[in-house]
């Protein structure tokens, strides 16, 4: 059973990196758009959360269960993405 702390924290980096580059709701997505957001400043904090992420990761392996692996590979597999594009 994946661990409620470690799924929080999990989320809540995803959920900044996604909120900086205007994805997590409509007012930040508005804000963006409208050039009220730096833009290079909001891909920064998405890829300092990524490398958290990332380092997580690196920390945690072999200690994770299934669950918890899989939700923070898809974290960083989904902020990647969107980095990358």
């Amino acid at each position: 059973m994946p661990h409620p702390d470690f799924v929080g924290l999990v989320n809540s980096l995803q959920a900044t990196a996604e909120a900086a580059l205007g994805d997590l709701n409509a007012a930040t997505a508005s804000a963006a758009r409208d050039g009220l957001l730096d833009e290079g400043r909001a891909r920064q904090t998405a890829q300092r959360s990524l490398k958290l992420l990332t380092m997580l990761a690196e920390k945690t392996r072999g200690n994770l269960d299934f669950t918890e692996a899989d939700l923070l590979t898809g974290a960083i597999s989904a902020l990647r993405t969107r980095l990358d594009s």
